[in-house]
């Protein structure tokens, strides 16, 4: 199964789909448009989090970081006078600064994301969507400023005027990216902001075009006018959507067949199909239940 994953959503669907179905036929696509350097060392806040889902250490209260972790060093930065943009956790670092040490050593992100994959013990595909550096950047009334300063620093406080992509025509998504996307006849985007999360994977030259041809299926973050967490709706009604799962069909409506929405949510769309669960993930087992939901909606090959 192939997976489009940002943010915080996607990753709690898959803390339910390893528990349904093997983990090694599990491929997630991740968004690296939020990726920031800090303190010397790459984080890349999304593939971290696809990372520590999958070994079973993600930090579930706050869905970033590793559980129990401890804060010494970005502590002892403070007291030095050295201020942080990012508040890292020792182990956390760690990831940071292995990725760190094998890109200045001439290797790709998608090199330093395989090697940390095999030494965290998971079993899934984890890919960047891209190796080139692309950054999410969010206008303000006063500033322009990264999307990491504007959720972590201010909170996410100020309001939007629009969201841009630095850097992303120059971008390309990886060979093994589009190999992925072309490997199956379903594609699963997440419960993530369709936005920040989902919208620079799109973003990327040639993914849209591929995935015209496949069976998409996305879960909508959203219920009601309200999404389930996260900035999305303030990004989105600066990007001209309304903030419903309406809104998110249209910001995927050149390619999207399924959208599955929550069962409180009224959205009916033409063309289409709108399908109904519960999409909301507080346990372990609604993870599971919705993945056995979206298992059940992907089409093999024979459904052709």
């Amino acid at each position: 199964m192939i997976v489009l994953s940002g943010g915080t959503g996607t990753p709690k669907l898959l803390r339910g789909l390893k528990n349904v179905i093997p983990e090694e036929d599990i491929t997630v696509i991740v968004n690296t448009a939020e990726d920031r350097w800090v303190s010397g060392n790459l984080v890349c806040p999304d593939i971290d989090t696809v990372l520590y889902t999958f070994a079973g250490i993600i930090d579930e209260r706050k869905w970033w970081g590793i559980k129990n972790d401890t804060f010494h060093a970005h502590e002892t930065l403070k007291k030095l006078g050295y201020h942080e943009s990012m508040k890292l956790g020792d182990q956390d670092r760690t990831t940071h600064i292995v990725r760190a040490e094998l890109i200045r050593n001439d290797h790709t992100l998608t090199e330093a994301t395989e090697r940390l994959r095999s030494s965290l013990g998971v079993k899934a595909r984890v890919l960047p969507m891209t190796n080139d550096p692309v950054a999410t950047m969010v206008d303000t009334p006063n500033s322009k400023m990264h999307f990491q300063d504007f959720w972590i620093a201010h909170k996410g406080e100020p309001d939007v005027l629009d969201v841009k992509f630095d850097d992303m025509d120059t971008a390309e998504p990886t060979p093994e990216v589009i190999e992925a996307l072309s490997s199956e006849n379903t594609i699963v985007i997440g419960p993530s902001n369709p936005i920040t999360s989902i919208g620079p994977i799109l973003g990327l030259e040639g993914v849209i075009p591929i995935l015209q041809k496949k069976h998409v299926i996305a879960i909508s973050p959203i219920i009601g006018n309200k999404p389930v967490s996260g900035p999305a709706g303030k990004l989105m009604r600066a990007k001209g959507y309304e903030v419903s799962s309406a809104g998110v069909a249209q910001c995927y409506e050149d390619f999207l067949d399924v959208l599955v929405v929550d069962r409180r949510d009224n959205c009916v769309l033409p063309n289409i199909e709108i399908v109904k669960t519960n999409t909301m993930m507080s346990s372990v087992e609604r993870s599971m239940e919705l993945a056995r939901f979206i298992v059940g909606l992907v089409r093999s090959p024979k459904d052709n």
